[in-house]
């Protein structure tokens, strides 16, 4: 609409008015202030830890007893009582089961008394022998009744020491009547309730009454490949024509639920040949279990020596940041920017891992923050006092790169 129309059909004031409203949204717009960029990140950085620390190879095993006992009878019979609480630890000696006696009891005394009449007919052959012995001289008897004499005194003799080995079995039965414990450990339950018929002797068809392990010390068993047999003999010292080839060598074992190796023990037996089979050859540890925790047929990981001490960097588990397959921590240059650096990685130590290889004594390793950081940012380091021994953080996870 033209001005001058405008002001006909409006007036003067509300034309201006109208004119003054349009001139001010025509105003161009001002543009904001830029935001300032965020200041770097924050982080604890440290210098790897020094350790001497030997190579160890790792195996998984299991725990057998030194001493496993299946508890049978010696003599057949009717068991008469049982001495024992179900998984009770019992004695070398203890009185675990108890046989009906009283046919034995009957048994030894008829070997008695049979010893008894072979000890008189003993005793009257004898009296015979020396009347026979002056008489023979005089020519009263002949020499074949003097020889019949002596032959019955030898006989009788004969049939005492059969009675005296006969009364000496029906002995030692009665014995067997009263199971003890061969060995101190932890017994299993009872097979056989009082009552029932127990069959003994020394076949393959006695019965079984009960099962006991010994528990302190117990052993432990695994099995190496033959590139780890190498290693752990050459590592161990011991020539391979030795007696005690690889005996004494310590190790150290952790549980199922364990976190570290913290059982200590050594090794007390390695095996002869190689198996073909399965190329591995069979070795054994041995430690010392006061508590009882440790049970056989229970599994477990065993670290074993396979290398001399040598001087290692460590830094906490949880500066391992993770590539895929590749294994990195972040370094800060003199620029204080984060560099990644892919490292070899060993076993972990209290709570430190061993990078055997890609890091250098004097690099300063990301402990804490890493989450906050990516390769190429700058940051804000924190120097902490001491290495990475002295910084380890349990709370924040392993970081994983994009």
């Amino acid at each position: 609409m033209p001005i001058s129309k405008l002001l006909t059909t409006l007036g003067v004031p509300a034309a201006l008015l109208v004119l003054m409203t349009a001139l001010a949204g025509c105003e161009p717009i001002q543009p904001r202030a830029a935001a300032a960029p965020p200041p770097p990140p924050q982080v604890t950085v440290a210098k790897p830890a020094k350790r001497l620390v030997a190579d160890r190879d790792e195996y998984v095993g299991r725990f057998v007893a030194v001493d496993a006992i299946e508890v049978r009878a010696r003599v057949s019979g009717y068991l008469d009582a049982v001495h024992f609480t179900d998984g009770q630890l019992v004695k070398k000696g203890d009185l675990l089961f108890t046989i009906d006696r009283r046919p034995f009891e009957a048994t030894r005394a008829q070997a008695q008394a049979s010893l008894a009449q072979a000890r008189a007919n003993l005793a009257y052959a004898d009296a015979d022998l020396e009347r026979g012995q002056s008489l023979v001289r005089g020519s009263v008897i002949t020499q074949q009744t003097f020889d019949q004499r002596t032959q019955a005194k030898r006989v009788a003799e004969a049939s005492v020491a059969a009675q005296e080995a006969a009364v000496q079995q029906a002995t030692l039965d009665l014995e067997f009547t009263e199971l003890r414990a061969p060995v101190s450990g932890r017994i299993g339950d009872r097979r056989v309730a009082p009552g029932n018929l127990v069959t003994g002797g020394t076949t393959g068809t006695t019965t079984l009454l009960a099962t006991i392990t010994s528990i302190d010390p117990i052993r432990f068993e695994f099995t190496m490949d033959e590139t780890s047999y190498l290693r752990f003999i050459r590592a161990s010292g011991d020539d391979a024509a030795t007696a005690n080839r690889g005996v004494g060598v310590p190790v150290r074992l952790k549980l199922i639920d364990e976190a570290n190796f913290t059982h200590e023990g050594k090794t007390d037996f390695l095996d002869n040949a190689i198996d073909r089979a399965s190329g591995t050859i069979r070795g054994r540890a041995q430690f010392a279990n006061p508590d009882g925790t440790l049970t056989p047929g229970m599994f477990g990981r065993v670290q074993v020596a396979a290398g001399a001490p040598a001087q290692t960097l460590l830094v906490p588990d949880v500066a391992i940041g993770t590539e895929q397959v590749r294994k990195f921590v972040l370094v800060i240059d003199g620029d204080n920017v984060a560099r990644p650096k892919y490292v070899t990685l060993g076993p972990v130590m209290d709570d430190l891992r061993v990078v055997t290889g890609g890091l250098e004594p004097d690099d300063r390793v990301i402990v804490n923050g890493l989450m906050r950081v990516r390769p190429g940012v700058k940051v804000t380091p924190q120097e902490t006092v001491g290495t990475a021994e002295n910084s380890i953080s349990r709370g924040e996870p392993p970081a994983k790169a994009n």
